[in-house]
This record gives structure tokens, sequence and C-alpha cells, in this order.
């Protein structure tokens, strides 16, 4: 595919992507990837599904209020304008995108699609120095923030940042602004296809985040690959689902693929399996999108009898997608005995943007994850990222199609590339027939409830406590989350072991890192174990964390 000509006046995001060598290589196998040289995935989404059905249909969905596409359109113009018009931002700016799950977010997201910027989402729980060192990468120069989440955007101290909140009535507020542009209709910027649109940015197993860098027709090859071809969405269809808009997996399935065929999207955050649980029965939800640990937390709540003893309503579900984390067969089967419905499983992967092997209806194995999805290839490859591994071996997945791994100005890039594919850090075994089954994780990372979490980031966290001499996180095996981050801490001299220094540890990490990412266990060690010129043995760590927990661990 050949570099056609940017549209945007700040070059930063073009500038900064890998050398074409390191590339993986990029198909359009199929006819609807063949995109014109200029694409604004934002008009595509909006604008474009408007003119095939209409401005009526619904489009976002609260418990308080439904937008139709016409008042989606309305708001994202009248924010556009506020975007270039008020705050100058240009093509090619980078908007930090930042706040719990709602239309307004959704249509900020939109917003700076259609204005030719560059929006780079990150988590409401995502803590001050986390948010300074993304801004710091990706030269954030804007946000747009949520006034509930406002503080720790603050805190973070980022220079240059303009910030403007949103939702909290202030005379600056960016909804008071964007009144004034009521009614005015905004001509999306002519991007060019392969302009960079957003930059998702992820851990990884150093800690360091990498952006992942993803072009307009990227939003829409997504939408034309996993959702056309296996989910198969209707107009008439209600997404939902847990995974926040600043993970790829949640921008997708509660955006690009609903917009993309006219449906609609209930746009709230839930806290837990009940609450989900009553959403779908409550507003007839057809589509799901959430984690394994989600499915099996909501059928503790169906065997339970529902609200009140009363049976929960799900029977309005057709489609449940399950992504994040590892599906075992147990929970599929479960999950299909008490609804009768087939979980869609699927592994992606914020470097692809989505899912790039799945399977559905009579095509789904339980106990395997799919086969690739239409306009992808996979293979299961050697330590050398090269070398084909035989059918029934173990090896590190392989994958190519219409999007694939483009970092920021990361060394990191020759790792994840390698021959022209992307290498997912995943072990798996591809089946004699086909099929690829997921054995586990090929690096650090930790996997829980659908989160990754880089045990390197958790560790530097820990670091920065003055009572901390050494630590190792590790990941252990539980029923529930898949896993649950452990750290192994070796305490300065002269600090008592003990529960106030949990507590004060845990505290501490909670104010260093979003939540999800803290330790759910703390285990006091003499020393870490060591080879004998120095190297963390983390083997032993995961040995150990696989364990019942020892009178040394420390909830």
């Amino acid at each position: 595919m050949e570099e056609t000509p940017s549209a945007h006046a700040d070059t930063f995001a073009r500038d900064h992507l890998p050398p074409r060598a390191q590339w993986p290589e990029l198909t359009a196998d199929l006819p609807e990837l063949r995109y014109p040289d200029r694409l604004n995935c934002g008009a595509e989404l909006l604008d474009r599904t408007i003119e095939r059905l209409g401005p009526d249909r619904p489009a976002f969905v609260t418990d308080e209020e439904t937008w139709s596409y016409g008042d989606l359109r309305r708001r994202v113009d009248a924010l556009a304008h506020v975007l270039t018009s008020d705050l100058g931002v240009v093509p090619g700016n980078r908007v930090l995108l930042r706040g719990p799950t709602t239309p307004y977010l959704a249509a900020c997201w939109l917003a700076v699609m259609k204005a030719g910027a560059v929006a780079v989402t990150v988590l409401a729980t995502q803590r001050p120095q986390e948010l300074r060192t993304i801004c710091g990468i990706g030269r954030v120069s804007h946000a747009l923030c949520d006034a509930t989440a406002l503080d720790d955007l603050e805190k973070a101290g980022v220079p240059g940042l303009r910030t403007t909140p949103f939702g909290g009535g202030t005379h600056e507020d960016l909804l008071r602004l964007a009144a004034r542009w009521s009614g005015r209709r905004y001509e999306a910027v002519a991007t060019a296809s392969d302009d960079v649109a957003l930059i998702a940015f992820t851990s990884g197993t150093t800690g360091r985040p990498k952006g992942c860098m993803h072009f307009h027709r990227d939003v829409t090859a997504v939408a034309d690959t996993f959702s056309a071809h296996v989910l198969r969405p209707r107009p008439d269809d209600l997404f939902a689902g847990s995974p926040p808009l600043g993970f790829t997996f949640g921008l997708g399935g509660l955006v690009i693929f609903p917009l993309r065929v006219g449906a609609a999207a209930l746009l709230e955050q839930w806290s837990g399996p009940e609450q989900l649980l009553g959403a779908v029965q409550r507003h007839r939800v057809s589509v799901l999108f959430t984690a394994p640990t989600a499915y099996r937390a909501m059928l503790a709540s169906l065997a339970d009898g529902g609200e009140e003893s009363g049976a929960w309503d799900v029977s309005s579900l057709r489609r449940c997608v399950s992504a994040g984390e590892h599906l075992p067969a147990a929970t599929w089967e479960a999950w299909h005995a008490r609804t009768g419905l087939r979980l869609i499983d699927g592994i992606g992967a914020t470097e692809m943007l989505h899912i790039f092997l799945s399977a559905a209806d009579d095509a789904v194995r339980p106990g395997t994850t799919g086969v690739p999805v239409p306009g992808f290839e996979a293979r299961i490859v050697e330590e050398d990222g090269v070398t084909p591994v035989p059918d029934g071996e173990p090896g590190l997945l392989a994958v190519r199609g219409p999007v694939g791994c483009r970092y920021l100005a990361d060394p990191r890039q020759e790792v994840y590339v390698r021959g022209g594919w992307n290498i997912t850090g995943d072990t798996y075994v591809r089946e004699a027939d086909g099929y690829f089954r997921y054995v586990a994780r090929a690096d650090d990372m930790i996997v829980s409830a659908g989160y990754n979490i880089a045990g390197p980031e958790v560790e530097g966290a820990l670091l920065r406590h003055p009572d901390v001499e050494e630590v190792a996180v590790v990941g252990r095996p539980d029923a529930r989350r898949g896993q649950t981050v452990v750290a192994h801490v070796v305490l300065r001299d002269g600090v008592p072991r003990g529960r106030d220094t949990v507590d004060r540890l845990r505290a501490f990490t909670k104010e260093e890192l979003a939540p999800f990412k803290c330790p759910k266990e703390i285990v006091f060690e003499e020393a870490l174990p060591r080879t004998p010129t120095g190297k963390l043995q983390r083997f032993r760590l995961r040995d150990h964390s696989a364990e019942e927990p020892s009178s040394a661990a420390l909830e």
C-alpha cells in the first residue's frame, strides 16, 4: 500500500511512524477493504450511515435519554467546530479523551475524527504519572475530559496541555461552547486513508507505554472484517458492554461496529454482573461485549435466580462476544447451557486494533479461539518469529491482515513485527483442521479480568515507596479473573512485616496506578530468587504464586 498525501498540518504522527521496512505486510484481500485514498472514518461512521439509513434511528442510549443519528451528528458537528474554531486544534494535533463511558465521550471521539485530529483515548482510572507519560510520548496538545475525571489530569501537570472539561457546567465547559455552534454542519476534513486517526497506548511487558498508531482506514477495516463477517450485526441491534472506550475492544464494540451498520449502543458503566444483567433486561440489549470473567460472574447471578429471586431476562441477547483473556471451554459450555447462546470467542491486540481470530455459530469449537477472521492470516512460528511450526505443536502466534502494529517511535517495533508478521506474544497451537488453541502468554504480561497488566510497571510503582528494597510482580492463576497480580516484596531493614505495611503499600500503588493494576496480594520475601549472574528467576515466583497463598501472603 503506497503512502498518500497527508491532510495533517501537524505531521508529528506520520513523522514518527516506524520505517516502512519495519511494518508488517498489510493486505487487502477482500474487495470491501480497498478504500479510496481520501477517507475520514468519522464521516464514514456517521455521515455515510445517515445517508444510507436516515437520521431518525437511535444511535446512543442511556437510562435517561436516547440520541438519534441526527442528534448525534448535530452534537458531533458542534464539537468539531469548537475544536477547530475555539480551541485552535489543527489536523494532526493529538487530543486526549478521558472520562467514563458516555455518549458525550463517544461524540468527542467522532468530533476529533471529523476534525482530522488524532484521538488519544485513556482510561478514566489512570493516575497522574501514567497520564503525564502518555502525554509526553504522544506530545498531546489538547485534552477533552469529563468533569468527573478532571482531578488526576490536572494533577499530572502536563506542560502546555490545554484541557477543556465537559459536563461540569462551567463557563468554559465544552458543552456550553458547543451550544454556540448548534445547528451548524461541519464538513469533515478530507484526511488520507493512511493518516493516523488514533493512538492507543498499551503498557507492554517493560512497563513503558507503547503508542499504537492506527489509520482512518484501519477503523473501517476492523468493522468490515470481524464485525461484518463474524459478528454480523443488524441495524436493529442494541450493543452494550463493559470495556471502556479507552480500550480498543470497547471502542470497536460500542462505537465503531454499531455505527458502521446503523445500530444503537447503550453507553453506560456498570460495576458488577447484576448491573450488567439489569441493563440487558431493562434495555433489551441484543449484542454484548465483555470478558470471560464477566460471563462467569453473570452465570453466578443467573444461577442465583436474578433480581429479588426472580429470573433475569436475557432473552433479548442474540450475540455475545468474549475477548480480553482466554475463554475456558467450561465457561463457554455453562453459558450455552444457561442461555442457549454460543459465545463468540476472539483474540485481538491493541497493536491490531481489534479481533483477528474468532468463530461464531456452528463454526464455534469450545476450547479453541477459532480461525483467522476473513481478511486475516495466521500461523504458528518458532521463537525466531519466522520459522513455521508444524500443526499440533506450540509456538508463537503470528498474524497479518489489513491492520498491523506501527508503534510511535519505539524500538520494540522490531520485536513485535518480524518477517512482515505481527508476533502477538501469545503461545498457540494450530490444530490440523485449522483451528487455533490458546496455550499461554509468551511474555511477562499478566492478564486479569480482561486487563493487560505489565508486571514491570507495577514493580516501578512499588519501588518508588521508601519501604521497598526490591520487588517482583507476577500473575497467580485465578478461577474467576484468569490471573491476579501478586507482588513479591523485599522490605528495607527495619520495616515491619504486617498489615499496616501491606495497607501502606497498596494505598501507595493506588495513588500511582489505575486500580486494576494494583496487587491483590503482597508476599514479603527475605530475598528474590536469582541466578548466579544476578538475573531474576521469575519462573520460581510464578510457581510459588500458583500454589495456595501461604502465611506470608497478605491480602
